[in-house]
Parts: C-alpha cells; sequence; structure tokens
C-alpha cells in the first residue's frame, strides 16, 4: 500500500477533477503491475496496473489507495476490470466519498467472490483525495490559504515591501503547491503592489506531457487592475472577477490580452466569496490555493470558507504598525471564538518554519 500511495502522489496535478489514486498489482510476493490516475478521460489508476500486470493479475491482489469506481463516468467501472482480470483480492485504503460509489465499490467487488480489505494507511489515503472529496461532495472547491509572514505577523513594510518574506527553498515549494492545485488566486492589492507571475515554475511535465499553468483567479471588485500587469503575459488562463459592469473599452482591452472577465455580486466592493467558489466549482475547478492578501483572506475566513492553512513563518521582525498582515477581515471579539487548527504539522524549510493544519469545523 505505501507503494500505492507514492503512486498516487504522482497523479497530483494532472488527475483532476478525478481523483489521484495508485495502484498495485501482486502476484507470488512480486510486483507484475502498478500506475497512477492518467488526465481526466484517460485510464483510472487500477486500469494502468491491471494492464501492466496482464494475466499475471489472475490470482493475484491489488492494492489500490481508493475503492474502485463502479459506474459510467468519463470511462468504465474499475470493477468491471478487476473482476474480468481475476483479482482474487483487493486491498482499497479508504472508500470514496462519491456518493455514486461510497461502499457500493466494495459491494460489488464482494458479490463477485473477492476478498476486500479497507482501511489501510487509511489518514494518509484520505489526505491525497482531500480535495477530491470536498468537491465531490459539495460542489466547492478545496480552499487552502497560503501566506509568507515575519515572526510578528507582517506580510509587508509599512511602504509594502514584501520581496522576498520567505526563503528561496520556501518560494521552491510555492511553487509545487501551485502545481498541485487547479487554481491560484490573489486579490487586486496583491496583483497593484507585487506584480506576482502567479504561474508554477516546476514539475515541467511527466512522460513528456507538459503540465498546463493553474488558473489565475484575481479578484478586483472595483476593477482597479490594468490589463497590463506581467501575469497576465504568463503562459496559461487568467480570470478576472469583478463586482461592478464591465465597460466595452475594458472587454476590448482585456480581449487583447486573453483575459476572461467574470462579474459577480459583492459587499462594499468585496466580491461575495461564497458566490465566487460556487462559480469556480461549476468550472470543476477543485482546489484553490489563495495566496493573498490580507482582505482577500478575511473574507474568505469571515464566511468560514477556508479548509487548510500553509503559514511560511520567517525568523525576522518588521515592525510597524501600518504594515500590513496577512488576514483582515472582520476577524473575532474574543480569542475562544477564533479559528483554530486541527492535525498541525510543523516542519523546517530553508530558514523558515512552516505551520500546516484544517481549520476545526
Amino acid at each position: 500500500m505505501e507503494q500505492a500511495l507514492s503512486l498516487a502522489k504522482l497523479a497530483l496535478g494532472q488527475a483532476s477533477p478525478n481523483p489521484a489514486v495508485g495502484a498495485v498489482v501482486v502476484n507470488d510476493d512480486t510486483v507484475v503491475g502498478q500506475g497512477y490516475t492518467q488526465p481526466a478521460g484517460s485510464y483510472h489508476a487500477e486500469i494502468m496496473a491491471l494492464q501492466q500486470a496482464k494475466e499475471k493479475a489472475r490470482g493475484g491482489a491489488l492494492y489500490v489507495t481508493l475503492e474502485p469506481c463502479c459506474h459510467y463516468g468519463r470511462t468504465p467501472p474499475c470493477t468491471q476490470a478487476i473482476v474480468k482480470a481475476g483479482i482474487a483480492e483487493v486491498h482499497m485504503a479508504t472508500l470514496d466519498a462519491n456518493p455514486l460509489v461510497c461502499g457500493r465499490g466494495k459491494e460489488e467487488l464482494e458479490r463477485e467472490g473477492i476478498a476486500v480489505h479497507v482501511g489501510e494507511h487509511e489518514e494518509e489515503a484520505r489526505e491525497i483525495v482531500e480535495t477530491y472529496t470536498k468537491f465531490i461532495t459539495t460542489g466547492r472547491p478545496f480552499v487552502t490559504a497560503k501566506f509568507a509572514a515575519s515572526l510578528d505577523g507582517k506580510i509587508a513594510t509599512r511602504s509594502g515591501d514584501s520581496r522576498w518574506v520567505s526563503s528561496e527553498e520556501s518560494r521552491k515549494y510555492v511553487h509545487y503547491l501551485r502545481y498541485i492545485n487547479d487554481a491560484v488566486m490573489a486579490g487586486a492589492n496583491t496583483i497593484l503592489m507585487d506584480d506576482p507571475q502567479l504561474t508554477t515554475r516546476c514539475c515541467g511535465g511527466r512522460g513528456g506531457t507538459a503540465k498546463k499553468q493553474p488558473l489565475r483567479v484575481v479578484v478586483d471588485g472595483t476593477g482597479r487592475i490594468p490589463p497590463t500587469v506581467r501575469l497576465f503575459a504568463e503562459p496559461g488562463s487568467t480570470l478576472v472577477v469583478r463586482s461592478r459592469e464591465v465597460t466595452s473599452t475594458e472587454k476590448v482591452a482585456f480581449g487583447k490580452v486573453d483575459v476572461e472577465l467574470l462579474e459577480l455580486p459583492a459587499e462594499e466592493g468585496i466580491v461575495d466569496p461564497t458566490v465566487l467558489l460556487k462559480a469556480l466549482g461549476e468550472r470543476e475547478i477543485t482546489s484553490v490555493l489563495v495566496e493573498g492578501g490580507g482582505i482577500l483572506l478575511g473574507s474568505l475566513f469571515d464566511h468560514g470558507l477556508v479548509d487548510k492553512v500553509i503559514a511560511f513563518i520567517a525568523p525576522i521582525i518588521v515592525g510597524g504598525a501600518e504594515a500590513r498582515t496577512a488576514v483582515a477581515g472582520r476577524g473575532f471579539d474574543r480569542i475562544a471564538d477564533a479559528f483554530r487548527l486541527q492535525r498541525v504539522r510543523v516542519e523546517a524549510i530553508g530558514e523558515d518554519l512552516v505551520v500546516s493544519g484544517y481549520i476545526e469545523r
């Protein structure tokens, strides 16, 4: 199962909106086939492993990180392929939260006389498919709030300078985070002050297939960002979200840089994040990495829409009462009401500490 989990991680960033799954076929204590989920519309992990195993799959065991599908989607059911291959037993790390599957795949295999075991390395397997699980059960993307801050909680100086709060090693890791997410989101102030690219410059491709860039989502409620900012010239697609009506002149200008404009309702110039996430879910965006700034993150926290936090803490003191902090918004009156993280992890990357965890519901 550990090998299957390693394979599943290889599918992160290219399997969406399908879950990232790994599969291994074993016969006579020998690995005879293995695979991981291919891009949507292509083979699932189980099919990749069974095709590699061929006749050696008969009488063997299949180790798979997620319950095999039992319905017709973009591809036929994996359960039928498993039965046809003559697999004798299936070890699945966790059940699929998809209402079309959710235990039905397990039951179908058992009806065919296949021994089924569930629960090996379940927690790790669930984490790999956490974005898929959120999307398939709610229709909304999984939201990760990412920010880099000093020890005193500043993301920039009082003049707005923020290059660079985090270390080079941390910034390289952020490129990986962008790679495994469907979309990267930032607010207008971040774009105007930092002029970021918001692209992933790692993991250029596996097997000769280049990884497309994540969708860049720019939340610009009042329409301050001009079509000349750097990220509009970067490869990949960009969606600019507005709260006011787009003029005909703006449509022409943004059309020239191939930027899509989307108008959504807002309160006091701030786009309604609930409506925004619903709109992204309708586009089959299963995961969003939110990179700031404080107003956007504050709005998402205020509406209870953040699922996970990844904070890079740099060993520096910035100071300044007017220096920007990572999360603005309304916040709370009492510490007791503050959002708390569970399943917290702390690790060192370069000179920084990275604190990650899930919002306690």
